[in-house]
């Protein structure tokens, strides 16, 4: 069967189906900035002959309706009747909304609701399938430098041996051998030190950094390198301290520098929810200086935690003691982080970029916007935040969060991206992944969307090669898991559509993000399997140069810094999307079948991925392809 799209036309069809305007440019997005001028277009089927058409607007707990908008007709487009709204923003003022078309026709009040990607109209005047609508003003400038570039996460100590470095008191060091498996505990959940290192360290990044540009790299986003006792360090122990174990200060420094040569920018995990309790700050076991908060309620850290009762009984991050929570809101806490020379302001003076502020859901709105404006006073960055879902309308520990509104985050990690490319490819269905490429992306002000940090893996999530193989883990204990690889077959199927889920990841709008060794082919289930050293002269050669050819597409082509956004076609067997230039669009094609697929153009178009030029193409079984042809051209396939 033959199917056809024009690149460049965007084509309508019943039921109704909305769409915003953005300074006269069409997009679809349901946010906008307070500044530009603003427009919602109603697409309504002839065949209802509405007459009066209004959209209603209810504040975000859909408990009160703010303003009603009327319609104006303002023609027919591919036989629907186009009315347009202007939205009064300023009135409104930034915040989330709802919205809800209401029209009359055949003599009856019919109520729109959202229905897949359109709306349809019945008497039905409940408050349910609303449309969303967020309003931002962003206070900072937004970070360009970094928008088409790459994103690659480094677990320090996994990742490449380097300097002389000395040994902490109770650290554990794996000695020659680099590939050992991590030091487990008898099963998931159960307690373990985090105590073992591998050596990994900031002089072993720069001695590699050459190695990390050729990916297309433009940040580094380091795992927690402040002094801590564990080898993950989120149980930090002096946030004005980087650990020596990674080399310390002198590092980082020599870092920041030699990444700057290279137009590299470093992000670090900043953890601001919750302490180590052996730190400076909580100090149980009384190894630092100082009086810590748990030796003394005349302590200057004392404030900073909850205790219910003076020592032994205080809040925790999820129930776990040795990660006692701290509170930021209150200003002695605070200030240590956001104030002049405070932990912000010596690591942005410093040279880095921006921050990725870990459990960003536990940090109130407030510490957040403050964390961003002492960042902004040292010039671009970029603050992201740890969020799992759709940050727009992100509700939690009850309350409706503010990243996207402008004064606080620059984007969050994408995971919902992850969930639908990884359901699609193992054969999970269309559902996940058309939410994150329609209601996900739709939501994220233009800006952010651009910014966003997507990604396949992380070091909270197995390795995706291992989850792309498709072994379920379950009811297998952790001896097993340690050691439980891919058969040749599974791993070949894992690297195929690794190839896809990357090329998809690569081509969206916002930023991909490699969790260090993915790229390499490396496999493991969760934490610890997933934190393995980096395999140094043992990678997939095949896989680091399909991410380095998808690194060099994004730096030779503007397209992917901001270029506009259209999914074409969605179906299980095929996905289609296309990111648009000023006279080119980039189309890329994934074709998730056992079969060839034959791919039609003009002469003028070119295969960048494969680097072929002509009118016809094929793309491989569980292959995918990125095609540049000019705008208007028609797209064949069979």
């Amino acid at each position: 069967m033959n199917q056809h799209w024009l690149l460049g036309v965007a084509v309508h069809s019943e039921p109704a189906r909305y769409e915003y305007l953005h300074s006269g440019k069409k997009c679809i997005s349901t946010a906008f900035e307070l500044s530009k001028k603003s427009e919602i277009n109603l697409y309504i089927p002839r065949s209802l002959s509405a007459g009066e058409v209004y959209l209603e607007v209810y504040d975000e707990s859909l408990g009160n309706m703010l303003m009603q908008f009327s319609g104006e007709w303002s023609g027919i487009d591919c036989g629907l009747d186009v009315y347009r709204f202007h939205i009064d923003k300023k009135k409104l003022g930034t915040g989330l909304y709802f919205l809800r078309p209401r029209l009359y026709a055949f003599g009856e009040c019919l109520y729109g609701h959202r229905y897949g990607e359109g709306i349809s109209f019945d008497s039905d005047f409940r408050l349910h399938g609303m449309m969303q609508m967020t309003i931002c003003d962003f206070e900072y400038p937004e970070p360009k430098s970094i928008q088409g570039s790459v994103i690659y996460h480094v677990f320090v100590d996994r990742f490449c041996r380097g300097g002389e470095c000395p040994v902490s008191d109770g650290a554990r060091v794996v000695e020659g051998e680099w590939e050992v498996i991590p030091e487990y505990p008898e099963y998931p959940g159960a307690p373990l030190k985090n105590n073992t290192f591998y050596g990994g360290t900031l002089y072993g990044i720069i001695d590699k950094l050459d190695y990390i540009a050729s990916l297309g790299t433009g940040v580094i986003y380091l795992s927690p390198i402040f002094e801590a006792t564990s080898n993950h360090k989120y149980d930090t122990a002096d946030y004005m301290t980087v650990d020596r174990m990674f080399g310390g200060e002198a590092a980082l420094k020599k870092l920041i520098e030699e990444c700057n040569k290279r137009n590299i920018k470093i992000v670090l995990d900043g953890v601001f929810n919750h302490t180590g309790s052996d730190s400076i700050y909580f100090n149980r076991y009384g190894r630092y200086k100082g009086k810590g908060a748990y030796q003394s309620t005349s302590s200057k850290y004392f404030s900073w935690y909850d205790f219910q009762q003076h020592p032994n009984k205080y809040t925790c991050w999820w129930g776990i003691d040795i990660l006692p929570r701290i509170n930021p809101n209150k200003s002695e806490c605070g200030d240590y982080f956001i104030g002049k020379n405070g932990v912000i302001d010596k690591y942005s003076k410093m040279g880095i970029y921006g921050f990725r502020l870990d459990v960003a859901d536990e940090l109130s709105d407030d510490f957040i916007s403050k964390i961003k404006s002492r960042l902004s006073k040292n010039g671009e960055s970029v603050l992201y935040g740890e969020v799992w879902e759709d940050a727009s309308n992100k509700i939690a520990y009850s309350t409706r969060k503010k990243y996207y509104l402008g004064k606080e985050l620059d984007g969050v990690m994408n995971y919902p991206v992850r969930v639908g490319i990884i359901d699609y490819l193992c054969g999970g269905g269309t559902d996940k992944l058309r939410y994150a490429l329609t209601d996900v992306t739709a939501n994220a002000p233009d800006r952010v969307l651009h910014n966003q940090m997507n990604l396949l893996g992380t070091h909270d999530t197995p390795r995706i090669l291992t989850i792309l193989g498709g072994r379920n883990p379950e009811g297998k204990s952790n001896a097993e898991l340690s050691v439980l690889r891919m058969s040749p077959d599974a791993r070949e199927k894992a690297i195929r559509r690794l190839m896809c889920g990357y090329t998809i990841l690569a081509t969206l709008p916002g930023i991909p993000a490699i969790f260090y060794g993915d790229e390499a082919g490396l496999e493991g289930y969760s934490d610890p399997f997933n934190r393995m050293p980096y395999p140094w002269g043992r990678e997939s050669v095949r896989l680091v140069e399909h991410y380095r050819r998808l690194g060099e597409l994004r730096k030779k082509n503007s397209v992917y810094k901001k270029g506009a956004f259209r999914l074409l076609h969605l179906t299980d067997d095929l996905l289609i999307f296309a990111r648009d230039g000023k006279d080119s669009s980039y189309v890329t094609v994934v074709n998730n079948t056992h079969k060839d697929l034959a791919v039609h153009f003009d002469s003028s178009s070119r295969a960048l991925i494969s680097n072929k030029k002509g009118a016809e193409h094929t793309v491989s079984p569980v292959g995918a392809e990125v095609f540049k042809v000019k705008l208007g051209t028609l797209l064949s396939l069979d």
